[in-house]
């Protein structure tokens, strides 16, 4: 597999307190600087802490010169960890070799927003983290000016150093670090940010993460490496159903087990039982392994409640019956109903996705103990003041009484945003009186009790006329919401996912109209990579190129005339759909683009040299989407063999988010898009049974391996400018890859594939 690019040390709060006050250099103050004024709007300000760019608190520098950043997002493979102390460390003319990176404990009020979720890290945060460092640069070469008794205007920080420009005296930070730290923060709108040229990090690849050697070398610390002296281990049988409980299980067997030392039970939330835990039986022992065979003994009986019954295949046939009827209309342009009754041609195409599992490769862990009225928990949350906060309601404990460290995450993809199993693990060291407790999920745990992506119906109708132009557009989606997780089921998608390629859709069609059915949630439905935007452009993207088939187009030449000419989209105009939410973000900074969109289209159509003559069985397949902020499409070549057999020669994605901040992780999340979202297509499934989850381990939720994986990965950022506000690229890569390879495997066999997975439906 080769990927062609076209063009932790963590510490407490009370520990990186007393170590940098310790050390007579700049001096932590807890001063929260203004959440505002910043050089573009963004909607961080909405979202639980908002935004601090004090860099007292981000920022600390010892006598011999070393700066430490503190990163307070959560580090899963994004970069978050890297490219925000990235961005300090450039406006503060810091020599990276320096710089140590720390990573923060869950505390909003003093870090802002922690939620590592929607792609919003990068672009919430690179200019609050800009300011952090220009002020301390500014702070530093105001600290040299008072020592040397010059004019500020006449020295300048450049690399680790500052300099008296007429004389060329230097200063090293560490020199300069006590009094820098002692002068006020300059307001936000005095400070000198750097031009593009100026940068030495920022846009230009030449940085890895700053954990790689660690975790080449297995010296990262990720949640289950955490360790504790006198650590008990637990795991939990859990309701196999949602809103199910325990009826009766053999508690003496259990004990019998060698090594278990208690069986606790822990009481379930019913459904909508948010970020709680689900309940069940739980064996605490001194090992693992004990755990899970006095688990075993236990033989629970279950009482399955209402959700015992449910069935995914009856289920599919549901939300398939339900999109085929008229639905709540959330988006209206022209007439429809009139369009399609007078079209030369119709086209009709239903569309399925089922639930998936994040399947992170460490399942959730969490150590906790809970002891004198304090609590502090080791875990990989992609949320630590959510967590923290969760923490304390459970707990009955003031927030400065606990304490959320973070480890790396070996994975998340939404799923460690909620801490349901952090409080199972601070309910058990509290029931074992203060002693350590570390909760381990095995893969079964991980796949049975997941917070599950969505399930998905998806029916398209379009309408052409004489000429081939399509002039009317239906998209119904039938989807339980995530919002059932937090309240009594709505039974519809809401806001948030409607505006994730349903309503959205920028496509110049004088008569189109969405709507959304009924759908009752039967498990947990939780965040997913990408969210509705994977059901959504695998729905839109696949029936664009079913429309070109019909009308004898070029899919690629179809898809542009649908986007149609540059302009911005705006679909509050549109009737019904007033309540789009841009992913919180303004729709000033952040408008819906068509030339942007196009111009991804065209630039990866041109790498991929779409239309070129391909071997027997081979077909290319194109798609683009709009999400996160992100413009991205991807190409895919497939081969399929006489058998039926799939492999992926190449893919080819243009992505366009902005100003590429840090290029690196940009290769790094588009790649492994391509190849997560060839997994979820050709293997993901999550199926139920008597309510009950089918698959298992990874021998039914099947994940590619690196013979199957793509064999060659393009990918081609598209040029822009520091002024054009970086969005998001955690999640855009994955939505287009589907549709795009489905498209593939219709140009090199003439077989559509709509339900997905992929599975064995190649098999001849």
């Amino acid at each position: 597999m080769n990927a062609l690019h076209a063009t932790l040390e963590n510490v407490s709060r009370r520990g990186l307190l007393k170590g940098m006050l310790g050390t007579g250099g700049l001096v932590i103050a807890a001063q929260i600087a203004p959440r505002s004024a910043f050089a573009y709007a963004t909607g961080a300000g909405k979202f639980p802490g908002g935004v601090v760019n004090d860099p007292h608190v981000f920022i600390s520098i010892d006598p011999s010169g070393l700066v430490t950043i503190i990163a307070h997002r959560a580090e899963m493979g994004t970069g978050s960890r890297t490219t925000l102390p990235m961005a300090v460390a450039d406006e503060l003319e810091a020599d990276w070799s320096r710089v140590k990176v720390a990573q923060s404990p869950g505390d909003e009020q003093k870090y802002g927003n922690q939620n590592t979720d929607g792609s919003r890290s990068l672009r919430h945060f690179i200019q609050p983290m800009r300011q952090c460092g220009a002020a301390m640069r500014a702070m530093l070469e105001a600290a040299a000016a008072q020592r040397w008794n010059v004019a500020v205007a006449d020295v300048e920080a450049q690399n680790h150093v500052v300099v008296h420009k007429p004389s060329g005296r230097k200063l090293g930070y560490g020199d300069l670090a006590t009094a820098a730290g002692a002068l006020t923060v300059p307001p936000v709108d005095q400070l000198k940010l750097k031009d593009e040229a100026a940068f030495r990090y920022l846009g230009k690849a030449k940085i890895g993460i700053v954990d790689l050697f660690d975790i080449t070398t297995g010296r990262a610390t990720y949640g289950i490496d955490a360790k504790l002296p006198g650590l008990k281990y637990a795991v939990v049988a859990r309701p196999p159903v949602m809103g199910g409980k325990p009826a009766g299980y053999d508690e003496a067997a259990a004990m019998k087990v060698p090594g278990v030392e208690k069986v606790v039970v822990i009481n379930g939330t019913p459904p909508p039982s948010k970020f709680q835990p689900i309940g069940g039986v739980a064996v605490i022992a001194r090992n693992t392994w004990a755990a899970i065979k006095g688990r075993e003994a236990l033989m629970v009986r279950w009482d399955d409640g209402p959700h015992g019954s449910y069935d995914s295949t009856a289920y599919r046939a549901q939300l398939e019956d339900t999109a085929r009827k008229p639905g709540k209309m959330v988006r209206n342009d022209g007439d429809v109903d009139g369009a399609l009754a007078s079209a030369a041609k119709t086209i009709v195409a239903e569309y399925y996705l089922p639930h998936l599992a994040h399947a992170s490769m460490e399942p959730p862990n969490a150590t906790a103990r809970v002891a004198n009225g304090k609590c502090e928990a080791w875990a990989p949350v992609q949320s630590p003041g959510t967590t923290r906060n969760e923490l304390a309601d459970k707990l009955g404990l003031k927030p400065d009484d606990v304490t959320v460290n973070v480890t790396l995450l070996g994975g998340g993809f939404g799923r460690k945003s909620k801490p349901d199993f952090v409080l199972e693990a601070a309910l058990l060291s509290r029931a074992m009186d203060g002693a350590p407790v570390k909760v381990v999920w095995t893969r079964e745990d991980d796949l049975h009790h997941d917070y599950l992506h969505t399930v998905s119906a998806e029916r398209l109708e379009g309408g052409m006329d004489g000429q081939g132009k399509v002039v009317a557009w239906r998209h119904r989606s039938v989807a339980p919401t995530i919002r059932a997780t937090f309240v009594p089921d709505p039974k519809f998608e809401q806001p948030g996912e409607t505006s994730q390629g349903l309503i959205d859709v920028p496509f110049a069609i004088t008569n189109l109209r969405c709507e959304i059915g009924e759908a009752e949630a039967h498990t947990r439905i939780g965040w997913f990579r990408s969210v509705s935007n994977v059901p959504h452009a695998f729905a839109v993207q696949s029936f664009v190129a079913e429309l070109a088939h019909a009308a004898g187009r070029d899919p690629k030449d179809m898809l542009l005339e649908l986007i149609g000419p540059p302009r911005i989209f705006d679909p509050r105009k549109s009737e019904g759909a007033a309540d789009y939410t841009n992913y919180g973000d303004p729709f000033e900074t952040y408008p819906i683009d068509t030339g942007r969109l196009r111009h991804v289209v065209e630039l990866v159509a041109d790498k991929a040299e779409w239309g070129k003559k391909l071997p027997p069985g081979h077909g290319q397949g194109i798609a683009v989407h709009r999400s996160f902020l992100s413009y991205v499409a991807t190409v895919v070549e497939v081969a399929v063999d006489a058998k039926g057999k799939l492999t992926v020669p190449r893919v080819d994605t243009a992505i366009d988010c902005g100003f590429a901040a840090n290029p690196e992780r940009i290769y790094s999340q588009i790649e492994g898009a391509a190849t997560m979202g060839l997994s979820l297509a050709k293997y993901g499934e999550i199926s139920f049974k008597n309510g009950r989850v089918e698959q298992n381990n990874f021998d039914g939720f099947q994940v590619v391996r690196i013979d199957e994986a793509p064999q060659i990965t393009h990918v081609h950022i598209a040029p822009a400018a520091l002024d054009i506000p970086s969005s998001g690229v955690g999640e855009p890569g994955l939505p287009p890859f589907a549709p795009a390879l489905c498209n593939a495997i219709f140009a090199a066999t003439g077989k559509r594939v709509r339900r997905l997975p992929v599975g064995d439906q190649l098999a001849t």
